[in-house]
């Protein structure tokens, strides 16, 4: 599979976002794992979570522990598999989304991150979203001390505009490595930070790159951007692999993380590394998008 930059390590220009497979509608873990299996075997080399991926109040890292367990099973090599990871949002088991940015919240949060995935060090480490009641360098100071213990081999953040790039990539003293923001063709307001990280060359990982879980569930992402679907139809591919593909065309520095609860969904989104687009369709999906 085709490969991209992200820090020191190379992965896959296609991730799995495992958020589908934990929270609320989510499969039997027996598929879950089908379906991180069916990533590996695509090639698939980034697996973004998060401990807040869960449905019930006392399952916090049920996603981490999924996909930890998922790696363990499976039978091939997974030495080259990076699992990203987040810390900061909770949920209290009612469906809701919270914030903690506080620094000492998130040391014990990456630190328990780190014993569920069954590593000495994370991988990559995000911010998942900004606090409104703790200063956002207290927030980010907290993630360069993880990264200068050795918690973390790597830093990112999530959900952050140019100012707070540029910002945490200050405090982190440059090694601010990916910011995963949400981008699709229905959601096309983090086209700065896009363009700020290709101009850092910092990786930039679009979470719901599809639209969304109810969007791409439904299937009806062709239906709402009809020019998604026309292109996939000229190419016989589903409208979402166009979607990743137009993605990735975008810039090097993009990483789509799609979500998937089925196996067949991420063999479905994973060769849209193999997409070739023309100018003029990336050109027409862009206009289309706007």
């Amino acid at each position: 599979m085709q490969q991209r930059s992200l820090g020191t390590r190379t992965v896959s220009a296609i991730g799995l976002g495992g958020m589908p497979m934990s929270i609320e509608g989510r499969p039997d873990a027996e598929r879950s794992v089908a379906t991180i299996h069916a990533a590996l075997d695509a090639g698939v080399t980034l697996i973004d979570t998060a401990d807040a991926y869960h449905r019930d109040a006392d399952e916090v890292g049920h996603n981490e522990e999924l996909i930890a367990g998922a790696l363990r099973s499976y039978g091939g090599d997974t030495s080259g598999v990076l699992v990203a990871t987040k810390g900061g949002h909770k949920r209290p088991g009612d469906g809701s989304w919270t914030k903690d940015g506080r620094p000492e919240y998130l040391k014990e949060a990456a630190k328990a991150s780190a014993k569920r995935l069954g590593v000495d060090a994370i991988g990559l480490y995000q911010f998942h979203r900004p606090d409104p009641e703790v200063p956002y360098a207290d927030s980010v100071g907290a993630i360069r001390d993880l990264l200068d213990e050795g918690v973390i081999e790597m830093a990112g953040i999530s959900n952050a505009d140019p100012d707070q790039i540029r910002e945490a990539n200050e405090i982190l003293g440059g090694r601010l490595v990916s910011v995963q923001n949400q981008f699709s063709p229905r959601f096309r307001s983090s086209l700065p930070e896009l363009e700020l990280c290709t101009e850092l060359g910092i990786a930039f990982l679009p979470w719901s790159p599809l639209g969304g879980i109810k969007l791409a569930r439904s299937g009806e992402l062709g239906a709402a951007f009809s020019a998604f679907q026309e292109v996939a139809d000229a190419h016989g591919v589903s409208p979402f692999r166009v979607t990743l593909a137009w993605e990735l065309a975008l810039s090097p520095v993009v990483i789509p993380i799609p979500g998937a609860s089925r196996p067949e969904s991420i063999q479905d989104s994973a060769p849209a590394v193999d997409l070739k687009l023309t100018d003029d369709e990336v050109a027409r999906l862009s206009a289309a998008a706007a």
